[in-house]
């Protein structure tokens, strides 16, 4: 039996023994997070998804090319068809429309789509139709603010455009352009909207806090392209980077891409014209190009899936039946978990961020 002053010692030898070990573990963790030997915590937000979404009837109103609806591809998945969302745009015999443009936006999970005649929006969550709505003078491509919170559509060859709430689909006001209204592109910051008509060789600029045209470009010498058929090149893109354009070859069935590398924005731009450096082959006759938001691919009207990399066709969109896809009219929506959080455009925009 111990005495009391034994027995007190003990417990201080146990008491540091055990702070030793306490220590060495501790120490050792730290270590082991340093040298990144143990596994990273469990990371809890969802994870992202890539998705295409492609708007038919796409190329005028044949329905060969996929049919109708807005048919959804998975991007990271190999392009791999996931579904097909029922869509209006029907005319008085109940026959699909002509699909003139597609818009989305993230912030406020809408979907758009237009047709000759009306404008479709579609929850991105839900994939409900909150709304159909006709427009005097008809529908073109439509666009739509960084915000989510404008439209701006044009008629459909006609005098006019109509600045709709995205919300609502209301009318906010109505800009006369006499110009045979057609294709809307509204810049990435959100301040101008750029109008352009197939009876005109200028294009208007809208101030967007006004939606009034402060200023005219041109005169062209024709019609501004791409923004018309007829025409063998009636689409050209730039990549996200700004590096390159890619511009159609309908009548050739190619895509042609040009360096423009060198068109450097600022004070040391140059003058040097974009030299050509590539032309892919198509499945068919393309007459659009767009970009996914990361410019790892692009997407010609054809259904070819290119990896801008390496300029080679990595895919083929196809529907759930196996028949190619083909439309002028898609974007990429990307999504964490089931809510969208960035979405791109139906134009090959670049998006190089400048002062």
């Amino acid at each position: 039996m111990f005495r009391p002053a034994s027995a007190m010692k003990m417990k201080m030898l146990l008491c540091r023994r055990d702070l030793a070990r306490s220590t060495v573990l501790v120490c050792s963790l730290l270590l082991s997070i340093a040298n990144g030997s143990l596994p990273a915590a469990t990371d809890s937000r969802p994870a992202e998804r890539k998705l295409l979404y492609v708007a038919e009837p796409g190329i005028r109103d044949y329905l060969e090319y996929g049919g109708h609806g807005v048919l959804v591809f998975d991007i990271d998945q190999g392009h791999r068809f996931v579904k097909r969302i029922p869509a209006a745009g029907l005319d008085e015999k109940g026959r699909p429309l002509n699909v003139k443009g597609i818009c989305a936006n993230a912030a406020t999970k809408r979907l758009y789509v237009s047709t000759t005649k009306t404008v479709t929006c579609f929850d991105i969550a839900t994939e409900k139709i909150l709304w159909e709505k006709a427009y005097e003078g008809g529908c073109d491509r439509l666009a739509i603010s960084p915000d989510g919170k404008v439209i701006y559509l044009p008629s459909l060859e006609k005098a006019h455009w109509h600045v709709l709430d995205a919300l609502s689909g209301e009318v906010i006001r109505k800009i006369i352009t006499n110009s045979g209204a057609h294709n809307t592109i509204l810049g990435l910051d959100g301040r101008h909207a750029y109008l352009a008509g197939l009876a005109s060789p200028l294009l208007r600029v809208s101030d967007t806090r006004t939606h009034q045209v402060v200023r005219e470009v041109g005169p062209f010498g024709n019609f501004i392209r791409p923004f018309r058929h007829g025409c063998p090149s009636h689409g050209v893109g730039l990549t996200p980077d700004e590096k390159e354009l890619w511009l159609t070859d309908a009548h050739n069935s190619r895509l042609h891409i040009f360096d423009v590398g060198l068109l450097n924005f600022g004070t040391n731009a140059t003058a040097t014209p974009p030299l050509q450096v590539a032309s892919i082959t198509l499945r068919d006759q393309p007459g659009w190009v767009t970009f996914s938001l990361d410019g790892r691919y692009g997407y010609p009207s054809t259904g070819d899936v290119i990896e801008v990399a390496t300029r080679k066709i990595v895919a083929g969109l196809k529907d759930e039946t196996g028949t190619d896809v083909q439309s002028e009219k898609m974007l990429e929506v990307d999504f964490a978990g089931d809510q969208p959080i960035r979405a791109g455009d139906q134009f090959g925009l670049g998006r190089v961020t400048r002062p």
